[in-house]
């Protein structure tokens, strides 16, 4: 199964999740990316508990933005693969610039607040050491979100792409749906 985390405010019905659901609908392999909560520990528990009920199925992991800080924490904790797509890797620094009141990018009025207590939540989930082997990750240098140097500097030693331009979404992610299949399948 590939279990989809997608970013901050976000859901399992972006634009990214559909186009990959899409994909693997066609290739007749499980495909899952589940809304979740805002609050990082509600998040990680309904990720976990989905990784745990899936016996020994196989499970890959595709993260975007928050989604790949979440994916590297998984991947570490249950050695899993994982594709990380303009990945957060410090968001208990660059989510403080949203603290506050904040909207869902699905609906654009369903607002939560965002505080303090999660960016401490986010700083439980931190991998020091990574197994780089287990990692793909591509990165964009137009993000207007994230700087993509420092995703870069972090993950480097695991597979990687770094297209100049683009933006945080990833644009065109769908060119390489057929190495992200690759690489889940080496």
């Amino acid at each position: 199964m590939v279990l989809y985390i997608h970013g901050f405010a976000s859901s399992g019905l972006g634009v990214k999740a559909s186009l990959f659901r899409e994909f693997y609908h066609n290739k007749n392999k499980k495909f899952f990316a589940p809304s979740l909560s805002f609050i990082p520990d509600l998040a990680i528990h309904t990720l976990e508990e989905t990784i745990q009920n899936c016996n020994d199925e196989e499970i890959s992991l595709i993260g975007s933005s928050l989604g790949g800080y979440y994916s590297i924490y998984l991947a570490d904790k249950y050695n899993l693969k994982a594709v990380l797509i303009n990945p957060s890797t410090k968001p208990w620094e660059t989510l403080k610039k949203v603290l506050g009141k904040t909207y869902s990018y699905y609906d654009k009025q369903s607002g939560f607040f965002w505080e303090e207590k999660h960016i401490d939540m986010l700083l439980k989930y931190k991998i020091k050491k990574l197994k780089k082997e287990n990692f793909f990750t591509l990165l964009q240098t137009g993000d207007e979100t994230l700087d993509y140097k420092i995703a870069k500097e972090y993950l480097n030693g695991s597979k990687m792409v770094v297209e100049e331009g683009g933006s945080h979404d990833f644009d065109g992610i769908e060119r390489y749906f057929k190495d992200i299949n690759n690489f889940f399948n080496s």
